[in-house]
């Protein structure tokens, strides 16, 4: 009787989950039907810019730089996050790794708009000492990183730890050094779970929009350098929606639209790599 509750509790929080997600979608595809049937697709990638009071609707310089910033910061967390995971699984004392461990945590609690205050008093004006203006992509990325550093590094961590204690000693056993045990073992039993936190990482810096907002700089365009200012698109939502109407205001729930459309991308692509990842491992 109590695994047939359990069942079904687990089985009714799933579908309100999935009902959740479906009312989110039909939301936004109702919010921007009216775009939708009265502006052609080819405009939000071929119009000259983004002045929706001129009826120009380019959304590819916003689509650009939150891909760019998030590419960015994931190239600089990745590999900050798993040396941080494997630090703390494999090389710190027990004492130096839980102190490391509670301030990875803490920094994972930090309020989006508090790394968005520390990054315009801080980080913009020593980016402005090496290039003008210094709310830029650098900002972003930085800003970026350190706000999904901490998703990948204890997520990565949790998946290490779940490698069964019998692979590490028979590596041991086997009189693999330190690092041969990490790179041929530990490593590949947790890619699971470590590529699942870096897309959730992926989908966090995505649609990451106050501490963003306040670094980027703000300007509709394709950054050339680092140092350009940008407008992701859902800074572009933030700035814009309180004084949006007519199609303007639908070209946002687009906006909205693609973002989510870049999550679900992202989550097959989870999927996928999990997939390929267990079936590889299952044919060693």
């Amino acid at each position: 009787m109590t695994d047939k509750l359990v069942l079904w509790v687990l089985r009714f929080g799933a579908v309100i989950a999935a009902l959740v997600m479906l009312l989110i979608l039909i939301f936004l595809l109702t919010e921007s039907w009216p775009a939708l049937i009265q502006i052609t697709p080819t405009r939000f990638l071929a119009d000259a810019s983004w002045h929706p009071l001129e009826g120009a609707y380019n959304l590819t310089p916003m689509l650009s730089g939150t891909l760019l910033a998030s590419m960015g910061a994931l190239l600089l967390a990745i590999p900050l996050g798993l040396a941080s995971a494997l630090f703390i699984a494999f090389y710190a004392s027990a004492r130096l790794a839980t102190s490391y461990r509670r301030l990875i945590e803490l920094l994972a609690g930090i309020p989006s708009v508090v790394f968005g205050f520390w990054g315009l008093t801080t980080l913009v004006p020593l980016i402005t000492q090496l290039h003008p203006p210094g709310a830029s992509l650098l900002a972003a990325i930085l800003i970026l990183s350190l706000m999904i550093l901490p998703t990948i590094a204890l997520t990565a961590y949790s998946a290490l730890q779940a490698v069964p204690d019998e692979f590490l000693h028979g590596a041991k056993a086997l009189g693999l050094s330190r690092w041969g045990m990490i790179y041929g073992v530990a490593l590949p039993a947790a890619r699971i779970g470590i590529v699942s936190g870096i897309m959730l990482a992926a989908g966090r810096a995505i649609g990451e929009t106050m501490a963003v907002l306040m670094v980027a700089g703000n300007v509709v365009q394709h950054p050339a350098s680092l140092f350009d200012p940008i407008r992701t698109l859902a800074a572009n939502i933030a700035l814009e929606m309180a004084y949006a109407m007519g199609d303007h205001r639908a070209v946002l729930f687009v906006t909205g639209l693609l973002l989510m459309l870049l999550v679900i991308i992202l989550a097959v692509a989870a999927d996928w790599l999990r997939k390929t990842s267990y079936d590889w491992s299952a044919s060693s």
